[in-house]
């Protein structure tokens, strides 16, 4: 017994070096949003064009949305628009590396988003809605997009 709890002791301990060492051979992945030396990424048209159809389309759907309106079918649509412009922006704009990288965490939003829009997974549509919304606003504060008013206000 006393040498299993001493084996376990051992194997836990060793965890975290064994996790550094891991972070340490493949690079640190970012895992949250982050300005360039303080500033806006730059963008380029593709993904101009894609964000601002996403959030043209967020911005005429809010309205219906806050007044229940928004069918099912609404939401499902929705999300195959916003489908539709990420992968137009994942195959059409070309981004500096770094830039590129804060990207796809607002893209992994929008998917998530989309996704629960036309019935996937574990989020309902409307909180799908939230989602996207809600990574419009991020995109703004992270990205420089001249003239962007993100669905929703602010």
């Amino acid at each position: 017994m006393k040498r299993t709890l001493c084996l376990i002791a051992l194997l836990v301990a060793s965890l975290p070096s064994v996790a550094a060492e891991h972070r340490h051979d493949h690079g640190a992945a970012p895992q949250q949003l982050q300005l360039d030396a303080g500033k806006p990424w730059a963008i380029d048209a593709p993904l101009r064009q894609a964000m601002d159809n996403i959030n043209g389309a967020m911005k005429q759907a809010i309205p219906r949305i806050h007044s229940n309106r928004f069918t099912n079918e609404d939401y499902r649509k929705l999300g195959e628009a916003v489908d539709k412009e990420i992968a137009y922006a994942v195959a059409n704009c070309k981004l500096e590396p770094k830039a590129d990288a804060m990207l796809h965490l607002v893209i992994a939003e929008l998917s998530a988003g989309a996704e629960a829009m036309q019935g996937k997974g574990r989020l309902s549509p409307h909180a799908g809605a939230v989602k996207v919304i809600e990574a419009l606003h991020a995109y703004g504060r992270f990205f420089q997009h001249p003239g962007w008013v993100a669905a929703g206000g602010k």
